[in-house]
Parts: C-alpha cells; sequence; structure tokens
C-alpha cells in the first residue's frame, strides 16, 4: 500500500465514524418550525368564501348588501369568524319548514 492510499483509507475511516455519529444523534428542531400561529378571528373574503361553501363572487355581494358583516382595516375587508357562524344561523332559521 502506498503512502496516499493509507491516508487516504484513514481519511474514509474516519469520515465513516463521522458520519455514524451523527446519524445517533438526534436531529437539530427548527425553532421557528415548532411555533403554530394561533387562529384568526378576522377573515379574507376568499377564506369565507371557502368555510361557507360559495363562491367569493357571490361572498362579496352578501359583504356589499350587508348579510355577511365585515369590517375594514385600512385598505383590507375583513370577515369576523362569528359572522359566518351567525349569517348561517340566519340561514337556517329563515328556512321554510317542511310539513
Amino acid at each position: 500500500m502506498t503512502a496516499n492510499t493509507a491516508q487516504l483509507a484513514a481519511t474514509l475511516a474516519s469520515l465513516a465514524a463521522l458520519l455514524a455519529d451523527q446519524q445517533t444523534a438526534e436531529p437539530p428542531q427548527p425553532e421557528q418550525a415548532a411555533r403554530v400561529m394561533p387562529d384568526r378571528v378576522l377573515l379574507t373574503v376568499e377564506e369565507a368564501a371557502q368555510c361557507l361553501g360559495i363562491g367569493r363572487t357571490k361572498t362579496y355581494a352578501l359583504v356589499r348588501d350587508g348579510e355577511l358583516e365585515s369590517v375594514q382595516i385600512g385598505r383590507l375587508r375583513r370577515v369576523p369568524k362569528n359572522a359566518i357562524e351567525d349569517y348561517a344561523a340566519r340561514l337556517v332559521q329563515r328556512r321554510p319548514s317542511k310539513a
């Protein structure tokens, strides 16, 4: 065996030992990945549409007509989560009963 081959074999052996040590150690946990965002109380009109299972255009019409409560924050339009539940409850109350 030449000196270069012996040196290469020693380097590869130490590299293999380092890799084996890294595999047994716990992987580092990223701090930001563990952070969970809280539930929002204000939704975009598009998100409100998804919650209601209706289209975006229909939801904007409901907001415009005052059927679905919304608030304006600067140039942004947001729908409170409880307004979605209130609107759905009003729909159920208006439903004609089947006799």
